[in-house]
């Protein structure tokens, strides 16, 4: 069967999944791409026409029936005279006449990897594809692979292949270079690719309108920052999250740093430290963390008197609920879902500020944020 290597050695960098057989031996099951994503941002000076026409040849013909988008990405450089002298636009040009969406070959320029491979993530994600080969020049695997874990998530299945240059084109049956035998990253590089891609994402522009801030007026702004978000303002653009997603999660395909970005933006707007956000690890249970003390594992619920911490709680269909105690100064958070709801997760944190920091019940002002209204959606019978 086409795509299936049964017995055979896996390949370095390879998707495999060992998958045994009703006699109890091993069989190797290699997942097909859907699409190819061609790097050639360090190489395209060095490639002809002819070289980028059999690469895609050999695409093609590998694995005709399931990649159905092939995307070639590649460095555009602003024109200057050093531009045209070493003859970047007319490669430039030999790139670009292999666009052909029609026929499922799209060529992505932009002036910088990031932005290279964002564009393409986007296109991805819009056709809600998560199979991928990244076919590129072995030297460069390294670096592309630290910004491939940077922007992609483990939604995603990556595989990365060898692109052959000086005029030789990919051969999918070359063996790939050895992971061991490439130059590591240093600290140094690794950092780097960090700022690159936390400075591209800054300058995004912001998504479904601005950034909001709900407040309430419950809670005296001398003494507490607080506020809710919305939807809006922040960068995340996959169709089933809000714009100011600020959950990162493997099952998502929003990585964590377009979430730490809307989280910059959220602290800049509101006025509070980064380095000193906390928010809850849901649970949907009544598990309160005391700041000071050993962190659990997962809990609903934080509560805290310590000065310039913000701390945080996720709703949507569940409620996130703000506690302040302007007296002895004490502030709490909790994500009440219906189970949490149920199992007590408010009441549990007026029993930690009491217990904690003496807090009287009447000097507690609880405020409860934005949630779905329960017309919106149907629950499943017997939890309401």
């Amino acid at each position: 069967m086409k795509g299936k290597k049964c017995g055979s050695q896996r390949r370095a960098d390879r998707v495999d999944h060992k998958v045994p057989d009703i006699f109890g031996y091993c069989a190797y099951v290699y997942i097909m791409a859907k699409a190819v994503l061609i790097d050639l941002c360090s190489s395209w000076s060095g490639q002809t026409p002819e070289s980028v026409a059999r690469t895609l040849e050999a695409v093609q013909e590998e694995d005709h029936f399931h990649t159905r988008f092939v995307y070639i990405m590649c460095y555009h450089a602003i024109k200057n005279e050093r531009y045209e002298r070493n003859g970047e636009d007319a490669h430039h040009k030999i790139i670009q006449s292999f666009h052909c969406p029609e026929k499922g070959v799209a060529v992505v320029c932009s002036p910088s990897i990031v932005a290279a491979l964002y564009t393409v993530k986007q296109k991805l994600d819009e056709k809600g594809i998560d199979t991928i080969k990244i076919i590129l020049p072995s030297k460069r695997k390294p670096s592309l692979r630290e910004y491939v874990n940077r922007l992609f998530t483990s939604v995603y299945q990556i595989e990365f292949k060898d692109l052959q240059i000086n005029g030789e084109e990919y051969n999918p049956e070359n063996p790939t270079v050895l992971q061991s035998e490439l130059a590591k990253l240093t600290d140094r590089d690794v950092q780097e690719v960090e700022s690159e891609i936390a400075l591209f994402l800054k300058c995004l522009p912001s998504l479904k309108g601005k950034l909001t801030i709900l407040k309430s007026f419950l809670i005296p702004d001398h003494i507490f920052l607080h506020g809710f978000t919305t939807r809006t303002g922040g960068i995340s653009y996959i169709p089933t999250l809000s714009s100011f997603n600020l959950f990162s999660s493997s099952k998502r395909r929003d990585p964590p740093a377009v979430v730490k970005e809307n989280l910059r933006r959220l602290a800049a707007a509101a006025g509070f430290n980064q380095d000193k956000y906390h928010t809850i690890k849901v649970n949907h249970a009544s598990d309160v963390w005391v700041m000071g003390k050993a962190q659990p594992k997962s809990f609903d619920a934080l509560v805290t008197n310590q000065k310039g911490v913000t701390i945080a709680a996720p709703g949507a269909d569940c409620i996130p609920v703000l506690f302040a105690d302007p007296v002895r100064k004490a502030c709490g958070a909790a994500h009440s879902g219906w189970l949490g709801t149920l199992l007590g997760v408010s009441m549990a944190v007026v029993d930690a500020m009491i217990k904690e920091y003496g807090s009287n019940v009447k000097d507690i002002l609880v405020v409860l944020g934005t949630f779905c209204w329960a017309l919106l959606f149907q629950a499943p019978t017997g939890i309401c």
